[in-house]
């Protein structure tokens, strides 16, 4: 009785000391791995990349761009965008007031409406093409009219003329390529 009661118990007691102390280990370890997350620890340091090289100053200033139109949305508009995009702009509303900054200021690429009380932008063109200050300087014309844009391709000295509404990306590529020339 004794024999069987030993071989009883050595089959249930032999997994029972292998299962229970196992049992044990994992309990602690996850307990353990737990502890971990509710001590806090220091946040890692990563090691510091390189400083940016610094910026250095451009030598040249910003292309400046003189805007010419009788309307003041459109004006706007166009002194606005290439302000954005880094230009020293200037505008007048006329042909005469455009006159008056070209002798106050120097001037990349003039952007001038075809339209305009006083002087319109086919005698603004002729006057600085006549001049000897301005007769190099890059004319873009911008029109909403379609009979004057065939009266433009009679002018000579135009590098472009833009229909309104004008298309941004294209205008300013085009003002870009000029005034990089004029700079050079």
């Amino acid at each position: 009785m004794f024999a069987e009661l030993q071989d009883a118990l050595g089959n249930y007691l032999l997994p029972f000391l292998i299962a229970v102390p196992l049992a044990i280990v994992v309990i602690l370890i996850s307990l353990r791995k737990g502890e971990d997350t509710l001590v806090e620890r220091p946040p890692r340091v990563e090691p510091m990349a390189p400083a940016p090289a610094p910026v250095v100053p451009q030598t040249r200033s910003p292309a400046a761009v003189l805007v010419v139109d009788d309307s003041t949305v459109a004006r706007t508009k166009l002194v606005k965008l290439f302000n954005e995009a880094g230009y020293l702009v200037a505008s007048a509303k006329d042909g005469v007031e455009a006159l008056e900054v070209l002798g106050r200021q120097k001037v990349d690429v003039l952007i001038t409406d075809l339209e305009m009380p006083n002087k319109d932008g086919f005698e603004l063109i002729a006057d600085v093409r006549g001049s000897l200050a301005t007769e190099d300087l890059p004319i873009i014309a911008i029109t909403g009219h379609e009979e004057l844009q065939t009266r433009v391709h009679e002018v000579q000295g135009l590098f472009g003329i833009f229909k309104k509404p004008w298309n941004d990306r294209e205008l300013l590529k085009r003002v870009e390529a000029l005034a990089s020339l004029r700079k050079a």
